[in-house]
């Protein structure tokens, strides 16, 4: 896409004469946003050349939404951003709806709160490693129960009354990878939703357990992503129980084991090599695979009993904290979602979270049709007066140099859910605007008032 600055035929930021309303256009010529949409080789880092190893790396790149920095890091780039911030809006309020409560903690962590949870030499090379200029070890967080379990401790008058704390962060992790790949699937530095709860008893912690588990369900049935709910290992997180929460994918990583009537659902690894059938219905088994995009664990008091996180009970006694801790991969359900939608060679969003709603795309400069971009220009800016919840979701494609077919295809692939066009119609009386809405793959004929109606429906987080 041309850099804004060049000579190029644009639409203007600010009609004067119709501008009713506080905004500016939102012009595509001026969002930056380096487009690649053609097939073929993407730049990384340096000039070399990316290697593509899924659908959803290759859309994302090809699609101005990252950029490579280095191997398993990533620039998001400002329509990344967009669609993560709104996906960070739902999980927000999907954990203030079961009493979450935002913290945000260092991702420096001291390696001796490691080493006291044992996890410093466990984890392996997987740390990233550092030391100050003092010589004191730390490392960056890939997690964080020994930091929260150390904060709730530091409160030695926590009251069974406080009781359920369920606190939670959206953060940057850190893991050294030792094969980074797939884009954003599996990057070295990610963000991630963690969320860690202290309870009174085993019995209010499995309660806890299955509130986040509901939410998780939850969120991504708001999402439109088909998302399974599978028993896994506990691994270097430890505790008793664990999930993960997965979503179907033949480029997945973990193999699962299922029940087609959803009785059984598993990480391979939790099974038996030699159970083939469903302990529930007798069904046999299905294998499939899958991107993990979030996990539970139930763990007891194996953090709590370390960092002595207790409380007062009713009788005035100390008692450890029963915890558990909850992760959502935030920038790896923008690409899971990605992969598992779009076609080929077009992104397809969960539209609660693409990064812009409606696309305007005017005329070419010196067609037939060229004095319809004052009327485009007129919808948007009644789009913006009469949806103002809309505005900053709505872009005007200005690039009329080039025809309305070579922009459609590009909004196409882009995902926009709605494409709204000055066509042949336009010159009507009334105007008639032709909208694609690609969530339904159908092509409406609309007037002024039918569109806003139309656009009245979308729902933001």
């Amino acid at each position: 896409m041309p850099p804004a600055g060049r000579h190029q035929p644009q639409l203007q930021a600010r009609s004067s004469q119709h501008d009713t309303s506080a905004h500016a256009r939102l012009l595509l010529s001026q969002l930056f946003q380096p487009l690649n949409l053609q097939v073929g080789g993407v730049a990384g880092c340096e000039g070399q050349a990316v290697e593509l190893g899924c659908r959803s790396h290759r859309l994302m790149l090809q699609g101005g939404l990252i950029h490579p920095a280095s191997p398993g890091c990533y620039h998001l780039l400002p329509p990344a951003v967009r669609s993560m911030e709104k996906l960070i809006r739902l999980i927000d309020g999907a954990m203030r709806n079961i009493g979450g409560q935002k913290v945000n903690m260092p991702s420096l962590s001291s390696a001796e709160l490691w080493r006291t949870s044992g996890r410093w030499e466990q984890m392996g090379p997987e740390l990233f490693r550092l030391a100050d200029r003092h010589s004191k070890e730390y490392c960056l967080g890939p997690t964080h129960e020994e930091a929260v379990t150390e904060l709730v401790a530091a409160h030695s008058n926590l009251s069974y009354r406080q009781l359920p704390l369920r606190l939670y962060q959206v953060t940057r992790k850190f893991r050294d990878e030792p094969k980074p790949r797939f884009g954003l699937l599996r990057s070295r530095e990610f963000y991630m939703k963690d969320m860690y709860t202290f309870d009174s008893s085993e019995e209010a912690a499995l309660h806890t357990y299955e509130l986040v588990c509901r939410a998780y369900r939850s969120l991504f049935k708001r999402l439109g992503l088909r998302c399974v709910q599978v028993r896994a290992a506990t691994g270097t997180i430890g505790g008793t129980a664990s999930h993960e929460f997965q979503l179907p994918a033949d480029i997945g990583e973990d193999r699962l084991v299922l029940c087609p009537a959803g009785h059984f659902a598993a990480n391979v690894e939790m099974v038996d090599e030699e159970q083939t059938a469903c302990p529930t219905c007798g069904e046999k088994l299905t294998q499939s695979r899958g991107i993990e995009v979030g996990h539970t664990f139930y763990l007891g008091t194996k953090y709590s009993s370390v960092h002595n996180a207790a409380f007062y009970t009713p009788e005035n006694k100390l008692q450890l904290a029963e915890m558990g801790c909850y992760g959502l991969g935030v920038t790896r359900i923008l690409a899971a979602s990605i992969e598992v939608l779009s076609t080929e060679d077009s992104i397809r969003w969960p539209s609660l979270i693409a990064p812009y709603q409606v696309c305007f795309i005017p005329p070419k400069k010196g067609s037939k049709e060229e004095q319809g971009a004052v009327l485009l220009e007129h919808l948007y800016d009644d789009v913006a007066q009469a949806l103002p919840h809309l505005v900053g979701d709505v872009v005007l494609d200005d690039r009329t140099q080039m025809t309305i077919g070579k922009r459609l295809k590009d909004a196409n692939k882009l995902g926009y859910p709605y494409v709204v066009i000055a066509g042949r119609r336009v010159c009507e009386d009334p105007s008639v605007f032709e909208v694609w809405d690609q969530s339904s793959g159908t092509v409406l004929y609309l007037t002024k008032e039918g569109v806003i109606e139309l656009l009245s429906k979308v729902q933001l987080p």
